[in-house]
């Protein structure tokens, strides 16, 4: 008995897992939940003087972003313009200019990644990686309500 419980829990799980690969809304939220938590944390945090820096923390950050700005034009196929999303219309209208932008945060975050070599280094160069995410949010994102 408590083996056909485990076994019909496990397949509950597989489906929820395989339901979440399928959904490109799912997927983006969560890509961008992995980027926002180290960006908005430590990140933040190191160039406010809240945490000392530490350039593993740092690059840890700049991983996601890349992996992110890899998969998040592949994550808004026109099947995906509704439902529990604050993408906007804009993204679809304008596909090419939001590819852009997202190979653009890749390109800088790679070469960021290749240039902090210090403190120094990252409080230069961590305001123009916001920017480049501001200048996304602002035309393809919705605000909060």
């Amino acid at each position: 008995m408590v083996r056909k419980f485990l076994v019909a829990g496990l397949l509950l799980a597989g489906v929820s897992v395989a339901f979440a690969q399928n959904d490109p809304i799912a997927q983006r939220v969560e890509t961008m939940k992995g980027v926002g938590a180290l960006w908005y944390g430590d990140v933040n945090k190191m160039m406010k003087g809240e945490i000392p820096y530490d350039k593993a923390k740092f690059v840890a950050a700049l991983d996601r972003m890349i992996a992110a700005s890899k998969a998040m034009p592949g994550l808004f196929p026109d099947t995906s313009k509704t439902g529990t999303t604050k993408a906007l219309p804009a993204i679809w209208e304008k596909k090419s200019d939001f590819d852009a932008r997202w190979k653009k945060i890749g390109d800088e975050a790679t070469a960021a990644k290749a240039s902090v070599t210090d403190e120094a280094s990252f409080k230069k160069l961590q305001p123009d990686l916001n920017k480049n995410c501001n200048e996304c949010h602002s035309p393809y994102r919705a605000r909060n309500s």
